[in-house]
């Protein structure tokens, strides 16, 4: 894994219906580790110190519109193609349902849901030196995934639970209109556009990563954000890598007229999708 390249997303925040039941689905499933937990709450850890997913519950909470805006999927990097193919054997024993498994040239993937619905990417990238770019586009496909080879990765101790190592590699987003969401997050927050497909979906990133945030219609075109009480994505972390520019970032936001706000320190904004973010140093 290229540490050059995160964090950038840090924590992520579900709104849930059963905290206890998707808290087993994250720890034994998944394998990640309790942070801290109280009545209706709990934060998930990989190492032990950084919390990469908060659940908080709501029972009152409806399940969300899947044609609204909101989460496409979490993305949890793992370190090595052998914690992939561990994982994959893991949840073959386990029989968890997989929604597919793709090569995108730059990363190999799973993708799978949690108990309530929420997308999930599990994926190892490929050596950096390898992705093919052009005019600042990187270039991804999605392909099948090659599980034959895969699984020649795994090893003799087998799944343990998530790595150390993980971290939250990116996150996709479903929004309502594409150009309104680059001007926010290109011309305001200032990722960079590195990959685009027509008015349908765009891919950026900091640092020539392939991406930190996907956005795309593909369900949610021209519509709102989902009901006030309802399942599925409360807020997620962008991490900036100093003071000067997550300010600079709040001003460019301000002059875009994006609504903020100052919780105590902790700043909040929100996307014209709708989509609340915390911008954090």
């Amino acid at each position: 894994m290229n540490t050059n390249f995160h964090p950038v997303i840090g924590a992520v925040t579900l709104t849930v219906q059963n905290v206890e039941r998707m808290l087993a689905f994250y720890t034994d499933i998944l394998g990640f580790r309790v942070h801290e937990q109280s009545p209706g709450a709990v934060s998930l850890t990989a190492d032990g110190k950084t919390v990469l997913l908060k659940l908080e519950e709501d029972i009152e909470a409806k399940v969300r519109n899947p044609r609204t805006t909101g989460l496409y999927h979490i993305a949890f990097l793992l370190p090595e193609r052998a914690d992939l193919a561990d994982v994959l054997k893991h949840l073959a024993q386990t029989r968890y349902p997989l929604q597919g498994a793709s090569d995108h040239d730059v990363s190999e993937a799973l993708y799978l849901a949690d108990p309530e619905g929420n997308g999930i990417e599990i994926y190892i990238d490929r050596d950096a030196a390898s992705w093919k770019w052009e005019n600042d586009q990187v270039f991804m496909t999605t392909k099948p995934l090659d599980i034959e080879n895969l699984m020649e990765n795994a090893t003799e101790a087998g799944w343990t639970g998530m790595p150390a190592e993980t971290v939250n590699g990116h996150i996709h987003l479903q929004i309502s209109d594409l150009e309104d969401s680059k001007g926010f997050y290109c011309n305001g927050i200032s990722f960079d556009p590195v990959l685009r497909y027509g008015s349908q979906a765009l891919f950026i990133s900091w640092r020539k990563y392939h991406h930190h945030i996907g956005l795309n219609t593909w369900n949610s075109a021209g519509q709102g954000p989902p009901k006030e009480k309802s399942t599925g994505l409360k807020h997620f972390t962008i991490i900036f890598s100093d003071e000067d520019e997550r300010r600079a970032a709040i001003a460019r936001l301000k002059e875009l007229n994006a609504w903020i706000s100052d919780e105590g320190g902790t700043i909040i904004t929100k996307d014209p999708s709708g989509i609340k973010m915390i911008l954090e140093v």
